[in-house]
């Protein structure tokens, strides 16, 4: 091997403990050893910097304004409130309208937080029901991270946008794919997770738990409370700000022309501008219409978790863009043979595992995203198919480590949802890999229609 390649497997090795000391830090600490990673590339081996992932950071940053100003009206508690009683409506259905109600909030909110009020009402109605609290409650957390991936105001998607842009796909070419992609994979995990486990009053551990007194009445947390007058109004206004960015990236005729290209053709605003601009409408409107106070804002608990994400993204995804930029020959060269005539297929597998793998070891949709996407890009992967294969950054779910695993089980008091023994054996594996396989078949058969 020749000085350079020796040189792109010691930055590379950067990379990588840059991930995982992020990783065991956790939160912020991704955003910030990102950062030493890209400190180590510029000041140890002489590399430019890549380009900073600003657009990225300002979507969450205004996304997560408008989310919070929504939340401090109560707009949040009302849009839980709604996903109660309609799984409350049909109890029995509850292994399917939970993770449905699940997604659909998600993609509605632009984050996963909103999945943790639903827990107690799953559990309650699993537990009602005599219903393995496990079916539910594990295709409901899956579901809830999956939303992230299929909702426009999302910090994933968002990153997703600004690098596939250039390629030819927008918001609405992505969710086309990522709408059906998803919902199939959700209801063949939500099917399958119908079946597992034995049922609750046959299950070990629910009758040593019996024995010992150690389960208690569920108890919903609730939201059954009395919300203020302008709940209802302030996630109308955001919901709608959300339709809005989802008809200007479907629609591109829609959106202004501001100038033109050297062709002589109009350009017009990107989705990327549109979404950081029509959420700080909204939030304004919330402002004047809900009478939020700005001190509010930031004790929201979308707040802080939101600008732990924008951190974490500006790091890793800097880091990621500073080592292609450094090694994009060498990439292309190495790695361009690999999707080229009968190697395609391969090409396009060992993308998917580096997606998952990343998204296992970063627990983010948007560092795995911002890391391997744009080497997916430089080794010539068509953008259709990217986005096929996109559903694979679900490897957030392979090991126990993500928060909204952690509170599922701990909502769980019949001991059915579990974190496993061996690392690799918790509740939520089998139900996010079928999600997984079954999403990237239906992506990668949608992405052949868009190539």
């Amino acid at each position: 091997m020749n000085d350079n390649v020796w040189i792109l497997i010691a930055q590379l090795i950067v990379v990588i403990l840059a991930i995982y000391m992020g990783t065991r830090t956790s939160g912020i600490g991704l955003g910030v050893w990102g950062l030493v990673g890209v400190a180590v590339l510029i000041f140890v081996f002489g590399e430019a910097p890549g380009n900073a992932p600003v657009d990225a950071v300002f979507i969450v940053i205004t996304v997560i304004t408008a989310a919070s100003t929504m939340q401090a009206a109560g707009g949040i508690d009302w849009m839980v409130s709604v996903a109660a009683k309609v799984i409350r409506r049909k109890p029995k259905s509850v292994v399917f309208l939970a993770p449905a109600m699940s997604f659909l909030f998600t993609v509605g909110a632009g984050t996963g937080n909103i999945f943790y009020p639903l827990l107690p009402v799953i559990y309650d109605v699993s537990y009602q029901q005599k219903i393995r609290p496990e079916r539910a409650l594990s295709v409901s957390a899956v579901a809830s991270q999956v939303g992230i991936l299929c909702s426009p105001v999302s910090a994933a998607t968002a990153s997703m946008v600004v690098l596939l842009a250039p390629q030819g796909v927008d918001l609405g070419g992505l969710l086309l794919i990522m709408w059906p992609a998803s919902i199939a994979g959700l209801f063949v995990a939500a099917l399958v997770m119908m079946r597992h486990g034995k049922d609750l009053e046959d299950d070990p551990e629910f009758q040593r738990r019996l024995a010992d007194k150690r389960i208690q009445p569920p108890v919903v947390d609730a939201h059954d409370t009395t919300l203020p007058r302008t709940a209802v109004l302030s996630a109308a206004l955001f919901l709608i700000g959300v339709g809005v960015i989802v008809l200007f990236g479907l629609f591109q005729g829609l959106r202004p022309v501001i100038g033109t290209d050297d062709a002589g053709d109009p350009v017009r605003l990107s989705v990327t501008v549109i979404i950081e601009v029509v959420m700080g409408v909204i939030a304004a409107l919330i402002f004047v219409f809900c009478k939020v106070k700005a001190a509010d804002v930031p004790k929201q608990p979308t707040f802080p978790a939101g600008l732990v994400g924008a951190i974490a993204l500006f790091g890793i995804a800097w880091l990621a863009n500073t080592f292609v930029a450094a090694n994009q020959t060498l990439i292309v060269d190495g790695l361009g043979s690999v999707v080229s005539g009968s190697s395609a297929f391969l090409g396009a597998l060992l993308f998917a595992l580096a997606l998952f793998a990343v998204a296992m070891l970063t627990t983010s949709q948007s560092s795995a995203t911002n890391a391997i996407v744009p080497i997916g890009i430089t080794i010539g992967l068509p953008a259709p198919l990217l986005v096929g294969l996109w559903p694979s950054t679900m490897g957030i779910y392979t090991l126990p480590a993500n928060g909204s695993q952690v509170a599922t089980v701990a909502f769980d008091q019949t001991g059915t949802t579990k974190m496993g023994k061996f690392v690799f054996d918790h509740s939520f594996q089998l139900p996010n890999l079928v999600y997984v396989g079954v999403a990237i078949i239906v992506g990668v058969t949608l992405s052949f229609l868009f190539a």
